[in-house]
């Protein structure tokens, strides 16, 4: 059974992973993908873990490694050597009946007009991260994290162009006021709609600024106005800036209960982003009886 087949005759809910980024950075390491790279043994540890949670969806740790995003951060790693990398440590990880995601990420650009990034070669990033995920055997694709609408729908239109593999679409929420608003002021009732009709498998959200409980909210707004699954992947809490650095400090339990209203909400994906770790996925794991 192919990602497609797996999405569209499970009605269950189906179970992703938690953070990789903050994961690694307990572990002393630097976050990113680059750590598939320079340290893929603990990659393969992180995901081996949340294997054993008995997740349904693996997502690659290659969250922003697009060619834009490499360059301009001074990454220092080839595009196509730390996509491949990724790709082939969650194949590694994973067991029958689980599937891999490769991951895409924002540019960390802003695109025209708001910024210098011409579309195009947002585009073009994109299409070449996803084509060298797919290459290395991915079963389909989640755009996350994404803060623009414009820049999500960008990376949507890349990966179907890329490859002929399902493409899940989650937004970074700001706030869960007035509808639902990422940073760029994109709502999101506009958001579900517009990635529905631009051909995603599933939409949601991940990350922000929000805890589960308020992510609960999103998800019934998204849920209003399509009939896709909805995905809610979030943090371990809200951000706190300690000592200069961002703490996200839930516990698994009330984790898996801010989880368990956005299931009632309406969502059918569910995972978990920043400062989560297996603990919180077994958590949620417990929660739906796997």
């Amino acid at each position: 059974m192919n990602l497609s087949e797996f999405l569209s005759n499970n009605k269950k809910t189906i179970l992703l992973d938690g953070a990789m980024g903050t994961q690694l950075a307990e572990a002393g390491l630097e976050m990113g993908g680059q750590t598939s790279v320079t340290h893929p043994d603990a990659v393969l540890a992180i995901h081996q873990q949340y294997v054993e949670c008995g997740v349904d969806l693996l997502i690659t740790n290659t969250l922003t490694i697009n060619r834009v995003f490499i360059e301009s951060h001074n990454v220092g790693v080839d595009v196509r050597e730390v996509n491949l990398a990724g790709a082939r440590l969650a194949k590694t990880a994973v067991r029958n009946g689980q599937y891999v995601l490769g991951d895409i990420g924002p540019t960390g650009k802003l695109l025209k007009p708001y910024g210098n990034l011409p579309e195009e070669d947002a585009y073009g990033a994109f299409k070449e991260q996803a084509t060298i995920l797919a290459e290395g055997g991915v079963d389909g694709f989640i755009i996350e994290t994404m803060f623009d609408l414009q820049e999500a729908l960008c990376a949507l239109r890349a990966c179907k162009e890329a490859a002929d593999l399902p493409v899940i679409a989650s937004i970074a929420f700001n706030t869960s006021k007035n509808g639902g608003r990422t940073i760029m002021g994109n709502s999101a009732q506009d958001c579900a709609q517009a990635l529905t009709e631009a051909g995603a498998c599933a939409v949601g959200a991940n990350c922000g600024s929000l805890d589960p409980f308020q992510m609960a909210e999103i998800v019934s707004k998204m849920g209003e106005v399509s009939s896709l699954p909805v995905v809610a992947q979030p943090n371990a809490g809200k951000p706190r800036l300690v000592e200069n650095r961002t703490v996200f400090d839930m516990s698994p339990s009330d984790f898996a209960a801010g989880v368990y209203q956005c299931l009632q909400a309406g969502a059918r994906l569910i995972g978990g982003c920043c400062g989560t770790s297996p603990a919180h996925i077994r958590a949620i794991a417990d929660l739906l009886g796997k």
